[in-house]
């Protein structure tokens, strides 16, 4: 944890200096007050002397006003410090998360990652800024104090050697007791953010098939649980305070009690016994705080741990050292499957899902990927891009291995609409320019044409200014598909790969956009994945997938000839079309 605050603290680090510095001042300032009280008790007053009274009481003054300029200004560059480190932290957690392949992401989970990049930060920045304070404060006072108490009466201060250490030893068990428990809780957050975020991503189906109550029941649960965890700690966490506060309260009677013998005695003066009994509750405050602080890093820790947890995890897509190369080939378009396997390692069965796929596919051909439901469709086209590594043969694009090539060289070649058809808050102008940024007008109005898209964009007010609502809600499922084939036609891609993409777009509209392909991509490799027919049999070439393997290659009359799952496939469609 030490590492993280260190290694996080760049340009905020004269201000994690000087909140300790302000703070042991004040402390000073605070240990001099009760001697100066003493002072005016045990010699000023007896010697009536009204002008060294008004002396000691202006120095009380002005200790009291240094004391609480150094506290406003120590919780200022304390602020500053932990809420910097908290803004490098976060910053330091999204830029590895866009380094994390989607097997990575699998294994983390979103919802986790949240937590981890907003709550887990959130516990470390307050805990940082408990420790340049009180931290800080605290031991400084008790050691002073302690010191101090020591010179006052060696025989009072004996008091505090039983009652600390009985302190500590309650502060460890129950700091070892809550570490563990507040790991707990943090998972259970995750639990409650997946639930949380599943349900607002699928609010419409769960509207649509009228499931609020099933919804309900599953925050409830996630929600109980975490109250649970929570509660788990906060009864553990209240123990301490009753504890604390008798050691404090045996303490002073203690002191009060041979203290006052003391001073009945004439052993011990009376402003003395004052000081006294204010050092020791400052001693045993001290401990209290440091008992709180204490907790806090104990739920720091666990913070610390799964944030380190994301920090360094190496990805498991990355360039390779060797994949800076300059004698790459000319992107040409083609793609080669040599004897593929594939699994899913972080959250699969472990059976493979591709299993010894061979195909190649040449520059500018149309290729068509059919198979029923869980065939691996989607997972051979993400091998392509890389977004998961083929854990068996390999991919290869224009003659190279995929993991050859520098991951931004490679994902520049190929233009991507996934199944999961993402449209981000923005102008329409601004989802299609992540296509190519230093795109020109003519070029974006282009690609929206090509995507039979021109022509409900120019329908808005606003044109391609109109405004997306986050995920693109304010539009529709085919006007979403077509925005999202426009901006990856913009790329001008050497392969554009389209996975089920058109289900949304009508015949009519779909053979534009094929048409358009041909016309306008006419050098540009095109694999799609689609269900029907009608999509795939004017393609070059189409595969087909079954049980994790290619069970038919051919053009659409070769396959309708001696392909069994593509006849039935086809007759089905018929079948539906003729009821």
């Amino acid at each position: 944890m030490l590492s993280l605050f260190l290694t996080h603290l760049q340009g905020y680090k004269k201000d994690a200096v000087k909140a300790p510095i302000l703070i042991i001042l004040e402390v000073i300032c605070e240990l001099l007050l009760p001697l100066v009280m003493a002072e005016i008790v045990d010699v000023a007053i007896p010697a009536g002397d009204a002008g060294y009274i008004f002396k000691l009481g202006a120095m009380m003054l002005v200790l009291a006003a240094v004391s609480m300029f150094c506290g406003v200004m120590a919780a200022k560059y304390a602020a500053f410090a932990s809420q910097g480190f908290g803004g490098n932290l976060r910053q330091c957690l999204f830029d590895k998360v866009q380094e994390f392949s989607f097997a990575d992401i699998d294994r983390f989970s979103s919802a986790s990652l949240i937590t981890r990049m907003t709550n887990d930060v959130n516990a470390m920045t307050m805990m940082l800024a408990m420790g340049l304070r009180m931290l800080v404060r605290a031991p400084v006072m008790l050691i002073v104090a302690l010191v101090i108490c020591f010179r006052l009466s060696a025989r009072l201060a004996l008091v505090l050697v039983v009652i600390i250490p009985l302190m500590v030893a309650a502060i460890a068990v129950l700091m070892r007791i809550c570490t563990r428990l507040f790991e707990v809780m943090q998972k259970k957050i995750d639990g409650l953010n997946n639930t949380l975020q599943e349900n607002l991503v699928a609010i419409r189906v769960v509207k649509a098939f009228v499931r609020e109550n099933h919804e309900r029941g599953k925050f409830k649960k996630a929600n109980d649980e975490l109250m649970e965890a929570g509660l788990n700690v906060g009864m553990r966490i209240v123990a301490i305070m009753p504890i604390m506060m008798l050691a404090m309260n045996g303490a002073v009677v203690s002191v009060l009690y041979l203290g006052g013998r003391m001073v009945m005695g004439a052993t011990f003066d009376l402003g003395s016994l004052q000081a006294f009994i204010s050092y020791i509750t400052q001693i045993l405050m001290s401990v209290m705080m440091v008992a709180m602080s204490l907790l806090q890093l104990s739920r720091a820790q666990a913070c610390a741990h799964r944030i380190n947890e994301v920090l360094t995890t190496r990805p498991s897509v990355e360039d390779k050292e060797t994949a800076v190369r300059s004698d790459l080939p000319a992107p040409r378009g083609e793609v080669e499957f040599r004897d593929v396997s594939f699994k899913y390692v972080a959250t699969g069965t472990g059976d493979d899902v591709l299993s010894h796929i061979s195909f190649t596919v040449q520059p500018g051909q149309f290729v068509a990927i059919v198979g029923g439901t869980g065939t691996g469709k989607s997972s051979l086209v993400n091998l392509i891009p890389r977004f998961y590594d083929a854990t068996g043969g390999c991919v290869l694009v224009d003659g190279v291995d995929v993991r050859d090539y520098p991951l931004e060289e490679l994902r520049g070649r190929i233009g991507m609409v996934l199944q999961n058809n993402v449209l981000f808050t923005g102008t329409i102008r601004e989802n299609l320019l992540w296509g190519k940024p230093d795109a020109t007008e003519e070029e974006i109005v282009q690609a929206a044409k090509d995507a039979q898209a021109y022509d409900f964009i120019m329908s808005f007010p606003d044109g391609f200014d109109t405004v997306l609502d986050q995920g693109g809600t304010n539009v529709s499922g085919g006007q979403k598909q077509r925005l999202c084939i426009a901006r990856a036609m913009l790329r001008k891609p050497a392969i554009l790969i389209l996975d089920d993409s058109t289900s949304a777009v009508d015949s009519a509209t779909e053979a534009a956009i094929r048409q358009s392909f041909a016309k306008n991509l006419k050098d540009t490799t095109v694999i799609i994945i689609a269900q029907r027919i009608s999509s795939v049999q004017y393609a070059d070439e189409i595969l087909i997938l079954d049980d994790d393997h290619i069970a038919g290659q051919g053009t659409h009359e070769e396959l309708l000839a001696s392909n069994q799952i593509y006849q039935e496939i086809y007759q089905s469609q018929q079948e539906g079309v003729g009821e």
